[in-house]
């Protein structure tokens, strides 16, 4: 099995767009994402339900230290 975490490239080339637009669409919430670091990462099993339409997003509140 593959990794199950994708950086941005391998997001682009796996939906065949651009790292810009890949970019973009993480930032704009339009694809499943989250990051560390800075960095974007992407879990694979939910990048596929997105592509299938079946990506039902988890509304997660902010966790915070205080």
């Amino acid at each position: 099995m593959k990794d199950d975490i994708m950086l941005i490239k391998e997001l682009a080339e796996y939906l065949k767009i651009n790292e810009k637009t890949a970019y973009k669409y993480a930032a704009e919430g339009k694809i499943p994402a989250f990051k560390v670091g800075g960095a974007w990462r992407f879990r694979r099993d939910e990048i596929e339900k997105f592509t299938k339409g079946q990506y039902v997003p988890t509304l997660e509140g902010d966790v915070s230290d205080e």
